[in-house]
């Protein structure tokens, strides 16, 4: 799958930020990344070359990891508002830059200048080539560290489902007849909307299609998991099924301010999943040696579409109703076999059409839908980079061709948008 990323068709990358507590040390930057980066993965100093047969493959250079570090100089200011503005900026810039395909498919970004959030942030560039987020996290997560005990490791809010009480043989019979009719009706859905169907035009979905990029503007907003667990307590829901719910109820009341007509519209999201059988993250040495057994390391995603409600008339000011109906949405893709099959069809085309007919299918799946939504989950407490404090942490996703992408990120009780 990473050959998909890097292809005709997609060029895709994994941007992550740390805000920092103090103003970060520059002279610590090529130490840090020697002794911290590099040994993490051979594909960290490797470039991607075209080999005989039409694949890409790794190969091993010299990297010159002053040529991975950019120190951007903005406008002197007395504001940290105008420091948020440059930053905003400068962060949209480098999204649509394409890094030279002449180096390791990194690189790192020291900002030195105080904003509202941060005394210095510290922003990664990486190919999605080198991994996916599962990958990419347990690789930035080894490089970190708990800022008050940095000898107890940090620890994670629980992937693991609850499980379910004994069923009757009626119940189980019919889970069963529930998860095969399901998991055709997803896949049917799923292939339609890459293939045929397209969403309808709206506020987020331009429809525009080109190889070009795109000018992209980037911007985050937090919720408090207590705020999220009251919704969670009042409906009866998951802390998932909230969380989605508060991204659609979003997307349609910035739909409907804009264009009170595409409440009604045809509005589809395409979900990003990682499709290993995991429970929590591994460290680096766990995936390193575990790749030639269980290829924990690099690009294991798949996805699914999920419709948007609909929000004509009424519904659109009642929004625990609209969150309820999410909650049935996502309770019927939960049971579906649909994510790892599309996963295996994946893997599938690639042996046998190879990584470019790939790309072009997720490609036409993502311009086809109206937006595209993909999470991580982040420590529960608060972490360290060489005894630089993190406040905040946050990534995207940028190069793609969908006209909206929402990540979501969970740090130290809260989650980023």
């Amino acid at each position: 799958m990473g050959q998909c990323f890097n292809s005709s068709a997609l060029c895709i990358y994994i941007i992550g930020v740390l805000e920092l507590q103090v103003p970060f040390d520059h002279s610590q930057a090529i130490p840090l990344l020697q002794r911290l980066l590099l040994p993490i993965n051979p594909r960290f100093s490797s470039i991607m070359v075209k080999h005989k047969s039409g694949e890409k493959r790794w190969r091993k250079i010299r990297v010159k990891l002053k040529d991975h570090i950019n120190i951007p100089l903005f406008p002197e200011s007395k504001s940290k508002q105008s420091y948020d503005n440059y930053f905003a900026d400068y962060l949209s810039r480098i999204a649509i830059e394409k890094l030279p395909e002449n180096k390791p498919l990194w690189e790192i970004h020291t900002v030195n200048y105080p904003t509202s959030s941060a005394a210095s942030s510290l922003i990664f560039k990486l190919h999605h080539a080198l991994g996916d987020g599962y990958s990419l996290m347990g690789a930035l997560l080894s490089c970190l560290q708990r800022a008050v005990d940095p000898s107890l490791p940090l620890s994670f809010p629980s992937l693991k489902p609850s499980k379910s009480a004994n069923k009757s043989f009626f119940s189980r019979f019919s889970s069963v007849m529930s998860l095969a009719c399901n998991t055709l009706v997803d896949l049917w859905w799923g292939l339609t909307n890459t293939t045929a169907i397209e969403d309808d035009k709206t506020p987020i979905r331009s429809g525009f299609q080109t190889g070009e990029t795109r000018p992209v503007t980037i911007s985050t907003i937090t919720f408090s998991l207590d705020q999220i667990k009251l919704i969670k307590s009042r409906l009866g829901v998951t802390v998932n099924d909230a969380i989605v719910g508060i991204v659609f109820y979003g997307t349609r009341l910035y739909m409907q301010g804009v264009d009170n007509k595409s409440g009604a519209a045809k509005s589809t999201a395409l979900v990003l999943m990682n499709t290993r059988n995991i429970e929590c993250y591994q460290s680096v040495n766990d995936m390193l040696s575990a790749h030639q057994a269980k290829r924990s390391w690099g690009n294991r995603v798949s996805f699914v579409h999920v419709p948007i409600p609909k929000s004509e008339g009424k519904r659109i000011s009642k929004q625990l109703d609209f969150i309820w109906e999410v909650h049935h949405i996502i309770k019927s893709k939960n049971q579906s076999l649909v994510v790892p099959l599309n996963g295996m069809l994946l893997d599938m085309k690639s042996k046998l059409k190879g990584y470019e007919a790939v790309a072009k299918h997720v490609y036409n799946a993502a311009t086809k839908s109206s937006a595209t939504i993909t999470s991580l989950i982040g420590p529960s407490q608060q972490m360290s980079l060489a005894n630089h404090p993190v406040n905040g942490f946050c990534f995207t996703v940028a190069g793609g061709p969908e006209s909206l992408l929402i990540s979501i990120m969970s740090y130290m009780g809260n989650w980023e948008f």
